[in-house]
């Protein structure tokens, strides 16, 4: 085939059409700010992870990643509105809504509950019954305060007859340890840390082992938020579902975006956290239907839960509280 040269004319309207398109500006970027449950570690590897990889920017999302101080912080900021994206423990989430907190979720990252209560053996505990008359040591907004009335009606204690002491969350072994605190509560993804602390002297309670598994830590967006932002949204839900995906995948990469964007963490360390979170991702929905899902059963019964152990003050309807709509169901958990 031959190809005629350009005439002069062609040629200079070409060249200014590539000019004025270099010059245009990239994808506007709107800033959003998310704030985590928790100071950064390996279960917020795949935000770090999509950030580094310029996925959320791509989709004109500038994420501004802010550490938190428990998922009760996190659900009264975004549910008042003062951010518009959070990370919360979903039991709490619904105790807030009964509140007036206006938050929808619209991603679950924990399917099985990541809550657990240690103690030294050495102490004579055994289990929850032992806890009554006992100190519990935890920072004051941490979402396991909100449930703990579930957990101790469960097992037939008044959730009144512990004394809850407030302690920074890098405290707890150590206040563990010389005995100021008797127990104390923490998320199954760095249960290895108490392993290697207390050794075989670590008394340890998974809550889902006790009869409670409610959905975990989940995304909430602020609801007046979502209804002004839904194609924001639905990119910021698709990206980090990928991101979740591929950390599932291979996590050494997104391990080391978090560890480059926190210097102080160490990647080993984190890897190991991030291994126990898988676990903590899947459950037959997550696996099945899709990665972030929240079944409607389940959140119906951790719904009821809530409201025969701890109490909803004012009644809603549970469907109000999340969303599916936003997940890509091609995009399943695959361990």
């Amino acid at each position: 085939m031959m190809f005629k040269p350009l005439t002069p004319g062609a040629a200079l309207a070409s060249f200014v059409l590539a000019a004025a398109s270099a010059m245009l500006p990239a994808q506007a970027q709107t800033k959003v700010d998310f704030i985590l449950n928790w100071v950064p570690g390996g279960d917020h590897a795949p935000y770090y992870y999509a950030k580094a990889q310029g996925w959320y920017a791509k989709e004109g999302i500038d994420l501004q990643l802010e550490p938190g101080k428990g998922s009760a912080l996190a659900t009264q900021r975004v549910g008042a509105g003062a951010t518009p994206i959070g990370l919360a423990d979903m039991g709490g989430v619904l105790v807030a809504k009964g509140k007036g907190a206006d938050t929808v979720a619209v991603f679950n990252v924990y399917a099985n509950s990541p809550q657990g209560m240690y103690w030294l053996k050495s102490s004579g505990i055994k289990g929850v019954k032992d806890f009554v008359g006992k100190k519990i040591g935890n920072p004051a907004a941490d979402g396991a305060r909100v449930m703990w009335p579930a957990l101790a009606k469960a097992n037939g204690v008044d959730p009144k007859a512990v004394t809850w002491v407030n302690i920074d969350a890098n405290a707890k072994l150590a206040a563990l340890k010389a005995k100021s605190i008797d127990v104390t509560t923490s998320f199954f993804n760095i249960h290895h840390i108490f392993q290697r602390e207390l050794g075989d002297d670590m008394g340890f309670l998974a809550w889902r082992d006790a009869g409670l598994n409610p959905y975990g830590n989940s995304v909430i967006v602020n609801a007046k938020f979502l209804e002004a932002n839904k194609g924001l949204v639905d990119k910021f839900v698709k990206v980090t579902q990928r991101a979740f995906a591929a950390c599932v995948k291979d996590a050494r990469p997104c391990v080391q975006a978090l560890v480059d964007a926190n210097g102080a963490l160490k990647f080993d360390n984190e890897m190991q956290n991030w291994a126990l979170v898988e676990q903590l991702m899947s459950d037959k929905f997550s696996r099945e239907v899709a990665l972030g899902i929240h079944d409607d059963a389940r959140m119906k019964a951790d719904y009821e839960l809530v409201r025969e152990y701890i109490g909803i003050d004012k009644p809603f309807d549970v469907r109000t509280t999340y969303t599916n709509e936003f997940l890509d169901r091609s995009i399943r958990m695959t361990k």
